[in-house]
């Protein structure tokens, strides 16, 4: 219980730091890549930090992961970072939010596929009433023309679900140098398409943070908190990122989300903190896990 409870502070405080991603976007005039650029460059400069102060963590009695694995979670870290801000240029943000709520089905899929891991019924629940109220926010709208960012979209939520799964399988595989690979990555694709002026201080110093909180700090907490949870349910609660994050530009910016939005968030909030009472207040710890009986990861 104690680790589950340690897990889900883990992603919960993640979900709440990418969600202010808005916040620094409304506070920065710069184009998409140029934002994407500084903000992985930052964030791969924390977690170059973190990796250089913490170069002997490892779970004790955990069988180091295979040396391989670190390229590929990398890859795929940065494929998740580059698909989301590439998508959201070819399409609505409500396009790429709707396919990113399936993240707790990919995720327990995946898992489903890798390990055997099987969704518990009280996740399946949760996660389709969390999935109806992004389809509320996103509004159901689509075009032709979105095809290739609903295809990022789409690329982005698999590889985020595979990282997440790929946590919890191997315990001793240490995020911080897979997220400084993925951060550095990603930085390179936008190289070539951000605009190469110099920031003001004040604009460093936005960026800063921004890279810091929301692709440094937050994904570390993210995938580490995820290996002592089900993925489904660490999907689940990183839903809570769509819907605050238009909250906090409301009420910094006074920007209306409109009403799908407000009723949307409420739905998936609802789904959320129903899941972890629920889960909390199950007296059989089995139910609180909801994993299948022959996963032992928890």
């Amino acid at each position: 219980m104690e680790r589950r409870s340690y897990g889900i502070t883990l992603v919960t405080t993640a979900a709440i730091m990418w969600s202010s991603a808005g916040l620094f976007v409304r506070m920065l005039d710069f184009d998409v890549w140029t934002v994407l650029g500084w903000r992985s460059v930052f964030g791969g400069i924390v977690l170059g930090l973190i990796v250089l102060f913490d170069r002997n963590a490892r779970p004790a009695g955990v069988t180091p992961p295979p040396v391989f694995l670190y390229p590929i979670a990398g890859l795929l870290s940065a494929i998740s970072m580059f698909g989301y801000i590439a998508a959201l240029k070819l399409t609505t943000v409500a396009n790429v939010l709707s396919i990113y709520a399936t993240t707790p089905f990919a995720a327990a899929g995946i898992a489903y596929l890798w390990s055997g891991e099987k969704l518990g019924r009280r996740t399946l629940i949760a996660s389709a009433i969390a999935f109806l109220g992004v389809l509320v926010v996103a509004g159901f709208a689509a075009r032709p023309q979105d095809l290739a960012g609903n295809g990022l979209s789409l690329l982005m939520t698999i590889a985020f679900s595979t990282l997440l799964v790929m946590a919890r399988r191997y315990p001793s595989l240490r995020m911080a140098p897979v997220n400084a690979i993925g951060s550095w990555l990603c930085a390179l694709l936008c190289l070539p398409l951000m605009s190469h002026t110099m920031p003001t201080l004040p604009q460093l110093a936005i960026l800063a943070l921004f890279g810091s909180i929301t692709s440094g700090i937050a994904y570390l907490l993210y995938t580490s908190g995820s290996r002592h949870i089900p993925s489904g349910e660490a999907g689940l609660i990183g839903t809570l990122d769509i819907v605050l994050g238009p909250l906090w530009v409301w009420l910094a910016f006074s920007e209306n989300p409109g009403k799908p939005t407000i009723i949307g968030a409420c739905l998936v909030l609802v789904a959320v903190f129903w899941y972890l009472l629920s889960g909390l207040r199950s007296p059989d710890p089995r139910h609180q896990l909801e994993l299948a009986p022959g996963d032992h990861d928890s």
